[in-house]
C-alpha cells in the first residue's frame, strides 16, 4: 500500500517539479529516503494551501487523509506559514508567528509533533506555561490566537481534523489592564512648547512635535506615519491604508497638523516617503528593519522627554493613539465614530481602549448623583 501511494503522490506532484528525480526505488533504503521525500514534500504543498487539489482524486482520498493527519508537523507547518508571510512582505507578522512557534518548543521541547497531539488539555497546559513565564495576558492571548490562526489553516488544508471549541478553555481575548493615555495634567506638559535649553535636544524637539502630530491626525500610529507617501497627501486631506487592517482611511488636516506637516515633512525628492523615516523599498525585509529601528528611536526620545517632563505614566508612541481616543469619549463622542476615525477592525477593538476609563466616568457620574442627593436631601449623606 506504501509503495501503491508512493508511486501515485510522484506522479501527481514531484514529477511536476522534479523531473529530474530518478524513480529508482526498487530497494527498502532508497524507498524510505523517498517516502521521507514525499512527507517533506507534502508538508510543503499543505503549507501553500495545494493539498486540497490533490483530494479531488477519490481512490485514496481516505489512505492519504489519515497518514497526513498522522505525519504533518505543527513546527515544521508554522515555520513554512512564517516563511510566506515574510515573502509577501508581512514582516510584523511573521515575527509574532515565529515569537509564538518559539515559545511552543519552549513548551513542547525541540522534538517537532503532529497537529493530532493538540488537544484541549494540551492548549491549556501551553497557557499556564505561558502564565508561569511571567506572560501578561495580552501575550498569552497574541500566542494562542496566532496558534489558533495556525491550526485553523493546518484544517483548511486537511493536515489537522477540525475540533469544535479547540480553544475554548484559554484565553485569546483582549485585557486593557494598563492606562496608557495621558492624564489632562500630562497632556498640556506634552503639548506645551518645549523651553530653550541644554537639556532639550534637537531629537527630542522633534519627537514631541512628531508625536503632537500624530495626535492631530486622528492618534495616527507610527507605523503607518513612517509609510505615508508623497502620494498619499492630496492639498490639506491624507489618504492611505492602515498597515494592520488595511482599511482605508482618510484625515483632513487642521492648520496645526499641517504647519507640523511642513515642517518636518520629506525634502528628498528622489524618496516617495513623506517623512524622513525610511530609505528602502517599501514591502522590503531593509524597510522593515529601517521602520523598528525609527520606532524604537522614537520611544527612547518619548521616553526621554517624559522623564524630563515628570510625567506620572510612561510615553510611547501608542500613547498619542490612545490619548485621542479617550479624549473623544470623554467628549462624548460615541464609541462607534471613534472606532471610524481610528480605522478599527470592529468596535470592540475600541472598546478595549476606552474601557480603563469607563470605570473612571462611571465613578464621576456616582459622585454627582451623591452630591445632588446630599445638596437636595442631606441626612445621612450630609
Amino acid at each position: 500500500m506504501l509503495i501503491i501511494i508512493t508511486i501515485y503522490l510522484w506522479r501527481k506532484f514531484y514529477e511536476k517539479k522534479h523531473s529530474g528525480f530518478f524513480f529508482c526505488c526498487f530497494t527498502l533504503r532508497r524507498m524510505a529516503k523517498f517516502v521521507g521525500r514525499i512527507i517533506l514534500l507534502m508538508n510543503e504543498y499543505m503549507s501553500e494551501g495545494y493539498f486540497g487539489e490533490m483530494l479531488k482524486y477519490p481512490y485514496i482520498y481516505r489512505v492519504i487523509y489519515l497518514i497526513v493527519i498522522k505525519m504533518l508537523k505543527v513546527v515544521a507547518f508554522m515555520k513554512q506559514v512564517a516563511k510566506g508571510l515574510q515573502m509577501e512582505g508581512n514582516f510584523g507578522t511573521a515575527h509574532v508567528y515565529r515569537s509564538s512557534l518559539n515559545a511552543i518548543i519552549a513548551y513542547r521541547g525541540k522534538g517537532d509533533f503532529t497537529f493530532n497531539e493538540v488537544t484541549p488539555e494540551w492548549i491549556k497546559g501551553f497557557e499556564i506555561h505561558l502564565r508561569g513565564r511571567g506572560c501578561s495576558w495580552n501575550t498569552v492571548s497574541t500566542y494562542l490566537r496566532t496558534f489558533r490562526a495556525v491550526y485553523n489553516r493546518a484544517v483548511d488544508c486537511r493536515g489537522a481534523v477540525y475540533v469544535p471549541h479547540l480553544f475554548r478553555s484559554v484565553y485569546t481575548g483582549t485585557r486593557a489592564d494598563r492606562k496608557r493615555a495621558l492624564c489632562d495634567e500630562d497632556m498640556q506638559k506634552v503639548f506645551a512648547k518645549l523651553p530653550s535649553s541644554p537639556a532639550v535636544t534637537p531629537a527630542m524637539r522633534r519627537t514631541q512635535e512628531l508625536f503632537v502630530l500624530m495626535f492631530l491626525l486622528r492618534g495616527l500610529p507610527f507605523v503607518d506615519l513612517a509609510y505615508l507617501r508623497k502620494s498619499d497627501l492630496h492639498d490639506n486631506v491624507i489618504t492611505y491604508r492602515r498597515r494592520k487592517t488595511g482599511r482605508p482611511l482618510s484625515v483632513t488636516l487642521t492648520r496645526e497638523a499641517m504647519v507640523l506637516l511642513k515642517r518636518y515633512m520629506n525634502r528628498d525628492t528622489s524618496s516617495p516617503y513623506l517623512f524622513p523615516l525610511l530609505n528602502s523599498r517599501e514591502g522590503t525585509k531593509e524597510a522593515y528593519h529601517e521602520y523598528q529601528l525609527a520606532l524604537r528611536n522614537f520611544n527612547r526620545q518619548l521616553m526621554l522627554l517624559g522623564e524630563m517632563l515628570g510625567l506620572g505614566d510612561k510615553l510611547s508612541s501608542y500613547t498619542a493613539r490612545h490619548t485621542w481616543a479617550t479624549t473623544a469619549y470623554y467628549c462624548e463622542i460615541h464609541p462607534g465614530v471613534i472606532s471610524e476615525a481610528m480605522g478599527h477592525s470592529s468596535i470592540t477593538v475600541t472598546e478595549t481602549y476606552l474601557k480603563p476609563f469607563r470605570s473612571k466616568k462611571i465613578d464621576e457620574a456616582n459622585r454627582q448623583v451623591v452630591d445632588f442627593v446630599r445638596r437636595s436631601a442631606g441626612g445621612l449623606i450630609s
